[in-house]
């Protein structure tokens, strides 16, 4: 019987806040593949990170913790801490506005998540401002920090 192989060490971030659901796979700290899919966060999460444990060992994952769509960052936050205990993979929570360079956050109708003094506010936009989530090219280029709590804001409902 052959020896068995290795597996790579990578690290990986993760953005479900909207479609496309993206992961980028990145080895020693620069992006080597980028996953994306526009199924549902709770379909795809299970059978995105079953092929990729299969083929690294993965140490870290970075992955936006909010604002953004409530269900995703409640499935997010569960999938990746259960995957934190049974495996031992470090997490790192990122706004998400590290992910889309500083731009609006659709929230709900024509309001949207916006940064303002530090602060993370609602605002309301008549025409839909332009934003993407990006995969950042480097891990360096992120904002994370070991606070993984979600990033729950929810607006006051208005009558």
């Amino acid at each position: 019987m052959g020896q068995p192989t290795q597996k790579s060490r990578v690290d990986l971030a993760l953005i479900a806040l909207s479609s496309p659901l993206s992961v980028g796979i990145y080895q020693e700290g620069r992006l080597i593949q980028k996953i994306q899919t526009m199924q549902k966060t709770s379909e795809a999460l299970p059978e995105i990170f079953k092929d990729i444990l299969a083929r690294y060992d993965v140490r870290r994952v970075y992955f936006a913790k909010g604002p953004g769509s409530f269900m995703s960052i409640k499935l997010v936050y569960i999938f990746l801490k259960t995957l934190q205990i049974a495996k031992g993979i470090e997490l790192f929570g990122c706004e998400a506005f590290a992910f889309n360079q500083g731009a609006p956050i659709k929230a709900f109708g024509n309001l949207y998540f916006v940064k303002e003094n530090g602060k993370i506010v609602t605002q309301k936009f008549d025409v839909p401002p332009r934003s993407e989530f990006v995969l950042p090219k480097r891990l360096t280029e992120l904002e994370c920090s070991d606070d993984i709590s979600p990033l729950y804001i929810l607006p006051a409902v208005k009558g």
